[in-house]
């Protein structure tokens, strides 16, 4: 994010955060998003391009772009960086043989110029899938630790239960106000 932008939010102290759900196809990230908004999720099919849903959250208004994540589609990401307040990258936990994809796909967008100021929330989605690697697991599997770029926080979740999905949106949002937002 552009320092512009900081000041420009800073000066009308608006309340409206601009989310990118990205990761790799079939992670959950529409079903994250409508498991978040209070839809219905018992169809779901894979994104082709972009869904946007407007969500009023805890007096913030939540922008949040789900970027289709196959192969073919990666390359678009590019279009959706800027003035991206918070990243959410959404792993498939019980996806033990693309876990090297997802770690390099992860590595390639935190290099971005325009993602700088993003705050990263990791959700390793799938917790209620038998063999699904805790969150300490992928925390190792995409070393974490090495990101010195980006504040970030990694969150075990369920996009079907909902097990854990507020907590960590509620953690991405407080790391963005305290960032880019004045007190009141």
């Amino acid at each position: 994010m552009g320092f512009l932008t900081v000041l420009k939010k800073m000066r009308q102290k608006e309340k409206e955060m601009r989310i990118l759900l990205l990761g790799l196809d079939n992670a959950g990230k529409t079903t994250i998003l409508k498991r978040f908004n209070g839809e219905p999720i018992d169809e779901i099919s894979p994104t082709l391009g972009f869904n946007i849903k407007t969500i009023e959250h805890r007096g913030y208004t939540l922008n949040m772009w789900d970027v289709g994540g196959q192969k073919s589609l990666r390359s678009y990401w590019r279009n959706y960086f800027e003035s991206t307040d918070g990243l959410i990258w959404v792993v498939d936990s019980a996806d033990r043989m693309r876990l090297d994809a997802c770690k390099e796909e992860l590595g390639k967008l935190l290099q971005e110029e325009r993602l700088a100021g993003a705050t990263l929330l990791v959700l390793a989605n799938k917790q209620d899938m038998p063999g699904a690697l805790s969150p300490q697991e992928i925390h190792e599997v995409l070393e974490l630790d090495q990101i010195k770029t980006h504040h970030w926080c990694i969150f075990g979740v369920s996009a079907v239960t909902g097990e854990k999905l507020l907590s960590g949106v509620d953690w991405l949002l407080d790391d963005i106000a305290k960032r880019i937002f004045t007190l009141d």
